[in-house]
């Protein structure tokens, strides 16, 4: 920190020019910063040429306001040569930093901070750098899955991928991507990418897809013929649930299920009704499988 009147060796700032780092005086105060600030947050840098820690601290503050992606703008103002506002705002050393917003000043530090503070002031008020961006990607690949449009859904998961490598969310999409492509190989790779505890609605059905998977390659005619034979038969219905549920046809499996439950809650310690908690996070919360099974489960277990 430098305060105003100090000499050091001059060195003009070198600032990018663009819209999201400018150069300022006292008469465009009032539109890059007063104006600006009421539709997005707006960083004045307060510094001057001959100020040795404005010369550390303005790279850093370029560089995070650039990878905030739009989210602020950094405004710069040579005290020397526009001391007008500097001196409303009662800027007695240099750097001094200020946030706008709305067209008032509500944060603001003194000094050569390092990057990560000068992030966290940042982010404080914008987010997390990126986070909208984030979301416009995942809201694409959500609209692709929609469409069946695979290819286009696991383009965007793995973009978002590369801007947040431990994002669950893409994560979750791009293994169910894999799944409903049948790869159920690269959708148990994708899964291990997750961070240990995380969860979210698609990651959830993607671990649950994977763990009935098991049953994918079980013909169903055996355990049909057993129940032709003995209704009653639980273990066959069982066995017969799981090998629909490994080939995704949910709703069958968890009448099934819920036929097993409906005569008998408790046999085999609970078996049927732990499948079916599986098969409601393969199909998702929203699936009218999930919601039409609990509404009957629900009725069978405080009939």
């Amino acid at each position: 920190m430098t305060l105003i009147g100090e000499q050091a060796p001059a060195n003009p700032s070198g600032a990018p020019k663009g819209d999201l780092i400018k150069d300022s005086t006292d008469a465009g105060f009032m539109a890059d910063v007063i104006e600006a600030s009421k539709t997005q947050p707006v960083i004045v840098d307060f510094w001057a040429t001959w100020c040795g820690p404005c010369r550390q601290l303005t790279p850093t503050l370029e560089k995070v306001v650039t990878a905030m992606k739009g989210a602020v703008k950094l405004v710069k103002i040579d005290v020397d040569k526009n001391p007008a506002y500097a001196g409303q705002l009662r800027v007695q050393s240099i750097p001094t930093v200020y946030a706008f917003v709305n067209g008032q000043p509500v944060d603001g530090f003194q000094g050569a901070l390092p990057e990560s503070q000068v992030k966290q002031f940042i982010e404080r008020l914008a987010g997390p750098a990126g986070a909208s961006e984030i979301e416009d990607v995942l809201a694409l690949a959500r609209e692709s899955m929609e469409l069946n449009d695979l290819g286009g859904a696991a383009q965007a998961y793995a973009q978002a991928l590369q801007m947040e490598p431990a994002n669950v969310k893409a994560i979750g999409g791009l293994a169910r991507v894999y799944l409903a492509g049948g790869d159920t190989e690269r959708a148990a790779e994708v899964v291990a990418l997750a961070p240990a505890g995380a969860r979210d609605p698609d990651l959830d059905a993607a671990r649950a897809t994977l763990a009935l998977a098991e049953g994918a390659a079980a013909e169903t005619a055996p355990f049909e013929q057993a129940l032709a034979a003995d209704p009653n038969d639980h273990q066959a219905r069982f066995d017969l649930a799981g090998a629909l549920a490994g080939q995704g046809r949910y709703q069958e499996a968890a009448t099934h299920l819920l036929d097993i439950i409906a005569a008998d809650r408790e046999w085999n310690d609970q078996a049927a009704r732990k499948q079916l908690l599986t098969v409601f996070e393969a199909a998702g919360p929203t699936s009218e499988v999930t919601k039409a099974g609990r509404r009957r489960l629900s009725s069978i277990l405080f009939s």
